[in-house]
């Protein structure tokens, strides 16, 4: 099974990057490929500029799958009076730490919910448009990793972690996921009429729920507000099984993911979600399984040799 590169998964969940504000993430993730692919298996071809946005894609040998990783985060906007208004869906509590950066310097304050009105805690007024993240308290337990952000540094991570070893395939990483979408769409056109592509896995985190537990293995999603098809889920748990990796299944009547843009795309791609699950969703204070960090990277890996 796979070692955990924990200075890694740290970096990640540190970086700013709120949906629409990636820019940062991509621009790290662009030097870390140029400074480890060497001691990778394949030497992807890097590809983003201003047609992709803020998106990355890594495209190694002759790809038949692709993965996606989205890059953002939920977080806040400043609005007026010291308001803000949430980009995605973060879960607040009063005192949550937030830091950002406008014209007038850095910034770390606290987050106020009245009634479910948020304001900021700061001893100025801060720029109206400025995005603000939870500050990153990353903690290491012996068995679980917390912090801001494992969704979806960690679906990242294990894109970074499957590419050391690839020698055909796509890694995508996106962006907006947190708040709607929007660039999926565009990337699956890419990928389908430049190469056919028309399979994939959807590299991002789940819950723990009734059915889905920490440290039991990564999760096959059969289903969350979108339905992927069953055929192509199939042979994937077919895959899970015979890898000898731990797994759980997974069947939600809501949440998404870049699979429910794929699956509105005008494009025949099959998608299935593949995840590790963490509980305190959305808040600063995400906890995940270390055991289960670990089947994810390495289920990935067999996943795209085989598929």
């Amino acid at each position: 099974m796979e070692p955990i590169d924990i200075e890694l998964l740290k970096q990640l969940c540190g970086i700013f990057a709120p949906s629409g504000n990636e820019s940062a993430l991509t621009k790290y993730l662009i030097e870390y490929v140029e400074t480890q692919q060497d001691n990778w298996k394949t030497k992807p071809e890097l590809i983003y500029g201003e047609e992709f946005q803020d998106c990355l894609i890594l495209k190694f040998g002759e790809p038949t799958t692709a993965i996606f990783a989205h890059l953002d985060s939920i977080g806040f906007t400043v609005r007026y009076e010291n308001q803000l208004v949430p980009i995605g869906g973060p879960e607040v509590e009063s005192g949550d730490l937030l830091v950002g950066h406008d014209a007038m310097g850095p910034i770390e304050c606290k987050i106020k919910d009245e009634d479910g009105h948020l304001f900021y805690d700061f001893g100025r007024g801060i720029e109206s448009g400025t995005d603000l993240v939870y500050k990153c308290d990353f903690r290491e337990t012996e068995e679980y990793f917390q912090s801001c952000y494992i969704d979806n540094r960690l679906g990242v991570y294990n894109a970074l972690k499957v590419a050391e070893t690839l020698e055909n395939g796509l890694i995508i990483f996106s962006c907006w996921e947190e708040h709607g979408g929007g660039t999926v769409s565009f990337l699956c056109k890419w990928m389908y009429e430049k190469y056919k592509v028309k399979q994939a896995l959807i590299s991002d985190i789940t819950w723990i729920t009734d059915g889905v537990t920490h440290g039991q293995g990564v999760v096959v999603s059969l289903r969350d507000s979108s339905i992927p098809r069953r055929e192509y889920v199939d042979k994937i748990i077919a895959l899970a099984e015979a890898s000898g990796v731990p797994y759980q299944i997974e069947v939600e009547r809501s949440g998404g993911s870049d699979g429910r843009e794929i699956q509105q795309s005008q494009y025949p791609i099959d998608w299935c979600f593949v995840g590790a699950p963490e509980d305190y969703v959305h808040t600063p204070n995400e906890l995940v399984h270390k055991a289960d960090i670990t089947a994810m990277v390495t289920l990935y890996k067999y996943l795209m040799n085989n598929l």
